[in-house]
């Protein structure tokens, strides 16, 4: 009996995937719930499983786009499980791997028979002079000899060759990565994006840090970050600010009472932006335990459609890449997105005096259509306000408590 495997729905408004690559070969025999493929959506790439153990047969290739529902491949659940069935698999896909190394190696192949004459000993004395390889000349002459016609005209350019590697390789963009550019390239001629900018004295939540997150830690078995003390910023921001966590829906603004926070994550597979929900009913312990749950989902692969939709405002750290300054771009069809950069120790004016601080710069990004300067400005100088004040404006004087030591 043949099972038809179907494409199932990644989640909602999803109509099509793209087979990112097969894990099995056409033949093998796999196990039930045994990864076969990985598929990439718009917005995530997941694994494929067998729903039954069988000799598979494949209906689709790499690189193919398919409907939801659509069958892509066969399993012959009648079939008898071959001797050393795991050893043939293995093998089928080291021939595969060994098929793509000589595909990959055929244009070095070409370029050395291209360049494989001898210079005849007036050509090698004036490429010797034009500081030129005869090697990269290629000849007229015969069997390919490199004549001294050839190596007059043979002249050294900016653009003439070298003796390193010079191979190139062609890959088509994953689904998720060309929906992506798309979305890029949208928010960009879609939106009046403008960028306001600030910086953040990260001291007193240094010296919070340094005093409580050992004891952190050992209560509640995630660390005491930066990413909770800008979460809980945040939620306090659009509070006061509440157009920032809005967005246009055709001549229409909506408002949200909620707040879903979404951070930007760096995956396997790019850029991934799960959300954490309702961050206002979070406490710190309750943001980075979430934060280090979805992290952990994204960089493993694992993270699902739906964690990943949504979201009223998106928080981006470019600090842990070491960037300095940005302007980060809008997650639509949200309004805004604060970007978080390194930190750095610079002079600065404190009471008169030039004092060695730890500054942060942030950065935000809106919409201009639906936030004005007063809003955004407004909004960003409340992020930094409850950042240097933590103590007072996050933890309402009981740091014990907020932290729930």
């Amino acid at each position: 009996m043949a099972l038809e495997m179907k494409v199932p729905s990644p989640g909602e408004s999803i109509t099509e995937v793209e087979i990112a690559e097969w894990l099995v070969a056409d033949g093998d025999w796999v196990e039930k719930d045994q990864a076969i493929a990985e598929v990439d959506s718009d917005k995530a790439t997941l694994e494929l499983p067998a729903e039954a153990s069988g000799i598979i047969t494949l209906k689709a290739e790499e690189g193919d786009a398919v409907a939801v529902g659509a069958v892509v491949c066969l399993i012959d659940t009648e079939a008898a499980r071959p001797e050393g069935s795991s050893q043939s698999s293995v093998s089928s896909d080291e021939s595969v791997v060994v098929e793509k190394k000589e595909e990959v190696s055929k244009p070095a192949v070409k370029q050395e028979t291209y360049a494989a004459g001898t210079a005849s000993p007036a050509a090698k004395k004036i490429l010797a002079e034009k500081n030129i390889d005869p090697k990269t000349i290629k000849g007229t002459g015969k069997d390919g000899r490199v004549t001294k016609d050839d190596a007059v005209k043979a002249t050294p350019s900016m653009g003439t060759p070298g003796l390193g590697k010079r191979g190139t390789s062609r890959k088509k963009l994953s689904m998720l990565r060309r929906k992506v550019a798309e979305r890029l390239v949208m928010v960009k001629n879609e939106t009046a994006m403008l960028t306001t900018f600030n910086e953040v004295d990260m001291s007193p939540i240094f010296e919070l840090r340094k005093q409580y997150k050992e004891e952190f830690k050992a209560k509640h078995g995630v660390g005491l970050g930066f990413m909770s003390f800008f979460t809980l910023a945040v939620v306090r921001a659009l509070e006061l600010f509440p157009d920032v966590n809005s967005m246009i829906d055709g001549d229409f603004q909506i408002k949200h009472d909620f707040k879903d926070i979404s951070i930007a994550v760096s995956g396997p597979k790019g850029l991934m932006v799960p959300v954490i929900r309702n961050a206002e009913n979070l406490s710190f312990r309750g943001v980075e335990s979430e934060v280090k749950r979805l992290a952990i989902l994204a960089r493993e692969g694992q993270i699902t459609v739906d964690e990943m939709t949504g979201g009223t405002f998106t928080i981006t750290n470019g600090g842990v890449f070491g960037s300095m300054l940005s302007t980060p771009i809008i997650n639509p069809p949200q309004s805004g997105i604060l970007g978080m950069h390194n930190i750095v120790e610079r002079p600065v004016a404190v009471n008169g005096k030039v004092e060695i601080r730890p500054i942060m710069f942030v950065a935000l990004s809106y919409d201009h259509r639906i936030i004005d300067g007063r809003e955004s400005v407004g909004f960003l100088v409340a992020v930094k306000e409850a950042l240097e004040n933590p103590q007072e404006l996050l933890m309402d004087n009981d740091v014990k408590k907020a932290l729930e030591l």
